[in-house]
Formats: C-alpha cells, sequence, structure tokens
C-alpha cells in the first residue's frame, strides 16, 4: 500500500470484516451511481491507478468497477465523512454504472407509502450540473427581487429581465458571436470564456420565459440514444412552422 493510502486507512473506521462504505457520486452532475465496500487494498488500488475499485463480499476479491465491461470508473476526488467509515468516492463514468445498463444503481423509485412498491423506472429525474444549477439559482435570486451585485443596490441581471426579451435576446446573439469568433481562431480560454458567457444569457432567457434549467436537462436527457438527423427530421414533420433540415449534416 502507498503512504497515502496507508495514512488514509489509519484515519478510518472499517467494520468488523475489514470494510469501509464507499457511495459513487458523478462529479459532475452529482448523481449517485452505486455503492459498493473497500478495504485497504481496494482503496490502495483505487489510489494507485485511479480507477475505483472494490472488495467483493461475495467473492471475496477486489473488483475493478468495469474491468470486464469497460464501464470503469475514473477517481476524481475521495472525501471521508464524519464518523470515518464511509467514503464518498467522486468519479467520472465510461458509460453506465448499474450492470442492468442504466446510468445509477438507484433507478428504481418507492411510490407512496408501500415501501415494497418499487416500480422500473427509465433512470433518475435528469439533472443539471451542479455549477449550472448555482448559477441558475442566483438568476432566479435576483429575479425575485433578493440580492444585489454593486454597492449601489444594483444587478445586472435584474435590470436585464427588467428590459425584458429584446434586450435578453440582444445579449444572447451578441454572446453568440462572440463564441463564434472565438471558435473560429481564438484560444482554448477564449473559447470557455465566450461559452460560459453565452450560457449566462441563455440563463437569464430561460427565467424571462419561466423555463427551468431541469426543463432543458430533460429535453437533452429524452434525446440521449437518438440520431441528431432524425431528432431534427422528426420536428419537421407535423409542426407548423418548422422544416426538416436540408442537406446530410443534421447533428451528432
Amino acid at each position: 500500500m502507498s503512504m497515502d493510502a496507508s495514512a488514509l486507512w489509519a484515519r478510518l473506521r472499517p467494520d468488523a470484516r475489514g470494510l469501509v462504505t464507499a457511495v459513487v457520486q458523478h462529479e459532475a452532475t452529482g448523481q449517485i451511481l452505486m455503492v459498493g465496500h473497500m478495504n485497504a487494498q481496494a482503496l490502495a488500488a483505487t489510489l494507485e491507478h485511479g480507477r475505483v475499485t472494490f472488495w467483493s463480499r461475495s467473492r471475496d476479491e477486489l473488483w475493478e468497477k468495469g474491468a470486464t465491461s469497460g464501464n470503469t470508473l475514473r477517481l476524481v476526488e475521495l472525501r471521508v465523512d464524519c464518523d470515518g467509515d464511509a467514503l464518498l468516492v467522486r468519479a467520472h463514468p465510461a458509460g453506465p454504472t448499474c450492470h442492468t445498463g442504466a446510468a445509477s444503481c438507484f433507478f428504481r423509485r418507492v411510490e407512496g407509502r408501500d415501501a415494497q412498491a418499487l416500480p422500473s423506472d427509465d433512470g433518475p429525474p435528469p439533472g443539471a450540473d451542479p455549477t449550472f444549477e448555482g448559477v441558475f439559482a442566483v438568476v432566479l435570486e435576483r429575479q425575485a427581487g433578493r440580492g444585489m451585485t454593486n454597492a449601489e443596490g444594483g444587478s445586472y441581471v435584474r435590470r436585464l429581465l427588467e428590459r425584458g426579451a429584446p434586450e435578453i435576446n440582444a445579449k444572447i446573439a451578441e454572446e453568440a458571436g462572440e463564441l463564434c469568433a472565438a471558435i473560429e481562431g481564438e484560444s482554448e480560454e477564449r473559447v470557455a470564456s465566450e461559452a460560459a458567457d453565452l450560457l449566462f444569457h441563455a440563463m437569464v432567457g430561460l427565467a424571462h420565459r419561466g423555463v427551468h434549467l431541469r426543463d432543458v436537462a430533460r429535453v437533452l436527457a429524452d434525446r440521449f440514444g437518438h440520431s441528431g438527423i432524425d431528432e431534427k427530421a422528426s420536428r419537421g414533420r407535423g409542426e407548423p412552422g418548422v422544416h426538416a433540415p436540408h442537406g446530410a449534416d443534421g447533428g451528432g
């Protein structure tokens, strides 16, 4: 075991079998993906190789998640709970985590008061990245008249919302143009910066129309597994004012 793993393990409080609970969380979305168990060997392997490894209680052996299926979990961060008997493993999944093919093992929900009622579900409610959710929450706070961003009590977001769709649309178009220019030939940092500006102003537009960021995430989630060309073409059938795209380049 490496020195770092040894030092960390010494701070933990494993159970009688020498195991601690390991809760795996998607590093970008915050979604809980699965729960497993680690012993000293599994923790050391996880830290050494950067791929989440558990101790299989049924087989009594080390188990690297995805070693056979390819659906690995790349370690991003480890956190220890206050009692030292559990780990929060923030990881980036390569493919679905659950053996059923679901993104998360927690794809069934309890409904009503019947704890035995676990209906199948297509998956967890789609959500947005926690960073985006946080920014959008601030936009909604400003829309509600709460908070300020300068010494005089003014708020850029509030002012933009008060001026309505024309002003918001102008900013979105401006930021989109700047992003296009950055993509054309500026640095990666400028591309990221301009993309952030565009996404921020798009969130202001969503708030203006009363559309939540989760609504957008739900639409994107529904499109997973569908051809972008077919999806665009389907929007052109039976919808007034919407036409199927011309040419073959229809998207993902």
